[in-house]
């Protein structure tokens, strides 16, 4: 049974599902993956899309009504995946941001082509409100690429991170998918979710991101990934592995 952390399948709120028959469909996919739970995480705070958490938890469960009716084996839990931006604590202060099912575990995205100078501040007050940071997607940030060693210190500082499986199965090309599965081989990632936002250009990957993973790596850190996700459903600790760097410099960009 597999649990998916980070998808976009609430319909209408953001980019992802675009409809609640497209939601449906993202599910019953997922089920015959063999995923049994959803965590949906509509973007906020990224300045177009802004889904505060009780926005969220309605269409969960107008969702989850639904997908029982047709019985679709699959339960979808509430998230957001949320922007990193100046006002976050005062937002999550609000109660317009939430956790990934009201856990410990809170999913940022940082913007893709660096880390903001004011992350490391914002980092610090989150964790002071005892929160656990999930950095979505690193594999895909410029500066991550250039730099790995930032992911290593900001891991050091109590994040994890999350690699989308469409990042490991080679869809947003071969320099992303090396320098995912680098981070893998390195004890640098502690989830692997699908990210998926529909059924054509951004589908769930997830079971075959695994599978390609599991001839790859080590067997039993491939199954800590999964267990993982359990244990951030259940906010429950993760699962950490020491991290391990090449003797030779990275170098991806």
């Amino acid at each position: 049974m597999l649990i998916d952390t980070h998808c976009h399948i609430l319909p209408w709120l953001d980019d992802g599902a675009e409809s609640m028959q497209e939601a449906i469909a993202m599910a019953k996919c997922a089920a015959k993956e063999g995923i049994r739970t959803i965590v949906a995480t509509p973007h906020y705070g990224d300045g177009k899309y802004d889904n505060p958490a009780e926005l969220v938890d309605l269409a969960v469960h107008q969702l989850n009504a639904e997908l029982e009716k047709q019985e679709v084996p699959v339960q979808i839990l509430p998230g957001q995946e949320v922007r990193v931006y100046k006002e976050l604590l005062d937002d999550l202060e609000a109660g317009y941001i939430q956790t990934l099912n009201k856990s410990q575990y809170l999913l940022l995205e940082m913007p893709h082509s660096g880390i903001p100078d004011y992350f490391d501040d914002l980092l610090y007050e989150i964790h002071v409100l005892g929160l656990t940071v999930i950095i979505a997607h690193p594999e895909r940030n410029t500066e991550l690429m250039k730099n790995p060693r930032r992911l290593h210190y900001l891991i050091e500082q109590g994040c994890l991170s999350q690699v989308t499986s469409q990042s490991i199965t080679g869809l947003f090309g071969r320099k992303i998918q090396k320098f995912a599965i680098h981070l893998c081989k390195r004890n640098m990632v502690h989830l692997i979710a699908s990210d998926a936002h529909n059924l054509t250009t951004r589908p769930g990957t997830l079971s075959l991101a695994l599978a390609d993973l599991a001839s790859q790596l080590n067997h039993q850190i491939v199954e800590h990934y999964s267990v993982n996700a359990l244990r951030v459903v259940r906010n429950e600790t993760i699962l950490l592995e020491p991290i391990s760097y090449p003797r030779r410099v990275w170098l991806f960009m």
